[in-house]
């Protein structure tokens, strides 16, 4: 599950899943949400991303970062996503296409993922919410 939530000036984006990688992946779509509809991008390339912190809150804000830096410098959207965590570290694979404005029709142009409103936690029904504010 994935959604956006109310913030005054920006936009909250939030995954939420059984498992950490299952939320950040889903944070991940909803981010893409923001900018189109992710069901318009198809899956063609994959780009593989890595990124190192040492608090997962932190690690959820540099994987959205690393995301929003290789759509700036690829001219890509991207669609799905493969998550894996291992301590402080995270790998994934991005897979999406080239931005075509006509097809994809672009909302808003995503800036940065913040640490406003950052948490990562497992709630008290096991599903893990991963979350912050990303400037538009």
């Amino acid at each position: 599950m994935w959604e956006h939530f109310h913030h005054l000036a920006d936009i909250g984006v939030r995954g939420a899943a059984p498992t950490i990688e299952e939320a950040f992946e889903d944070a991940a779509f909803a981010l893409m949400a923001v900018i189109c509809d992710p069901g318009k991008v198809a899956p063609k390339t994959a780009v593989e991303i890595r990124c190192d912190a040492p608090e997962e809150d932190i690690l959820l804000a540099d994987w959205l970062n690393a995301l929003i830096y290789e759509m700036d410098v690829r001219k890509m959207l991207f669609s799905k996503f493969h998550v894996r965590i291992a301590g402080e570290n995270l790998s994934a694979v991005a897979w999406g296409e080239k931005a075509d404005p006509a097809r994809h029709q672009t909302a808003v142009e995503v800036k940065a993922a913040t640490y406003m409103e950052l948490k990562v936690v497992k709630n008290s029904d096991g599903q893990w919410i991963a979350q912050c504010v990303v400037d538009v």
